[in-house]
């Protein structure tokens, strides 16, 4: 009788672990079932997190472009090397001077950040103010960034003290011309009798801020973003009108003694690059990164740093050239992301701020049009990461049976649109939620 209830309950037991298991084949079924994704080249890797071990992978060992997703990784070296508030500005005092030094802080007016620690700071000072502008080391755009998007609002050159995000804001005014901001920027702008009035669009000369325009403005609510030339000549003069001081110029090496001035709170930062998937900020950010180790910023020595500090169990197994993504040279595996969340997940080690720097489907950011909730609650949190026949999603599930499960879900070299492969992801995830 004794041994007939010990084998019950072992088997109670083996039928409860087995119930609790999420069938390998039954993924594998909703993914090869599914004739989209056979069209193209498909990864996908879902782990179950409460158990620690894969549940499934196709092609997780295969590298893949992850445009976006990118930002999962300088998500991660941030949290591993920013503290609460954003390091925004390096400043020394000598006699009658107030030196100092950007670190590559995106928020200064821009976005819908508020700080004015860095302007009150400046404009309260009663010392002659010099920049040192020559701290940035690395080009004006990213590796293997493409040149032809200049003009795109999604792509302002990088810098050490970036002011208004790099990028002029034109809007229509009631007068039917066009206004500018920052209002330095607005002597720059020339209309163009040549121009066809067929389809108002405001250009700019790539080697300079030569901005030419239309002379007819039909659109009503008119708003262009248009990435400046960036100089050091310019961030003064941006400087100058914002505080109405002089700033000089100035070439000297940052002392020992130098003093730290500090912006915004790091998870408002590193929310809006996530949930937006804003590529200026995640640029800045490695370069703010990089401005806690040395005052040379350089976006390639902080990304070697991270991987072999942070990444080392993965860091030979990717190629990663830039903050934001916008570099096809950047390439990742499906496993390799699954091992990066998890890392993301234990340094955080709290769900809700967890949850809340990733979009949240049917919610925020960039899925909130991608998937419905369930009960008007969020199930999939996942950074998105998008360029032309390339679309993907990593980040985190929980299903209907309160299981916690980590994906990457990668899509290159489709022909479909990027709609359809969306819908079609969107589908297989939120299987995977209501079954599981």
């Amino acid at each position: 009788m004794k041994y007939t209830l010990l084998y019950i309950l072992l088997l109670l037991l083996s039928v409860n672990a087995f119930s609790q298991k999420i069938p390998h084949r039954k993924i594998k079924k909703l993914i090869e079932k599914s004739e989209i994704l056979q069209e193209h080249f498909t990864g996908f890797a879902l782990f179950d997190q409460d158990k620690d071990q894969m549940i499934f992978e196709q092609n997780g060992t295969k590298n893949f472009v992850p445009a976006s997703n990118t930002k999962m990784y300088t998500l991660y070296t941030a949290l591993n090397m920013l503290g609460d508030s954003i390091p925004a500005l390096k400043y020394s005092t000598k006699g009658d001077s107030l030196i100092f030094w950007g670190t590559g802080d995106p928020t200064l007016t821009y976005s819908s950040f508020k700080s004015t620690k860095v302007l009150d700071f400046l404009k309260a000072s009663n010392k002659k103010l010099f920049l040192v502008s020559n701290n940035y080391k690395g080009n004006f755009y990213g590796y293997g960034w493409n040149y032809d998007d200049y003009l795109e609002d999604f792509q302002p050159e990088l810098t050490a003290f970036p002011v208004d995000g790099n990028t002029a804001k034109v809007y229509k005014n009631e007068a039917g011309g066009i206004t500018v901001n920052p209002p330095f920027l607005q002597s720059f702008f020339k209309v163009d009798p040549n121009f066809s009035d067929d389809y108002f669009l405001i250009h700019r000369d790539f080697y300079s801020n030569q901005f030419s325009f239309p002379a007819k403005i039909d659109k009503t609510g008119y708003l262009q973003e248009i990435p400046f030339k960036t100089s050091p000549e310019l961030t003064i003069s941006l400087l100058e009108e914002k505080i109405n001081k002089d700033i000089s110029l100035i070439d000297i090496p940052l002392p020992k003694d130098f003093k730290i001035i500090y912006s915004e709170k790091t998870d408002d930062v590193l929310r809006k690059m996530m949930l937006v998937s804003d590529n200026f900020i995640a640029e800045q950010l490695l370069l703010v990164c990089s401005s806690t180790m040395a005052n040379d910023l350089s976006t390639q020595t902080i990304i070697e740093y991270s991987k072999a500090n942070f990444m080392k169990e993965f860091a030979n197994d990717i190629s990663w050239v830039d903050g934001s993504g916008l570099s096809r040279y950047n390439l990742f595996t499906p496993n390799t992301s699954i091992s990066l969340l998890k890392k993301i997940s234990a340094k955080i080690n709290d769900e809700e701020r967890l949850h809340s720097l990733f979009p949240a489907g049917g919610v925020s950011g960039t899925l909130k049009r991608a998937y419905k909730t369930d009960n008007d609650k969020p199930f999939v949190w996942a950074k998105t990461g998008t360029l032309t026949n390339v679309y993907n999603q990593s980040g985190y599930i929980i299903t209907r049976k309160g299981k916690k499960l980590i994906y990457s879900f990668m899509n290159n070299n489709f022909t479909r649109t990027t709609d359809e492969i969306r819908t079609e992801m969107a589908r297989i995830i939120t299987a995977i939620h209501n079954k599981y």
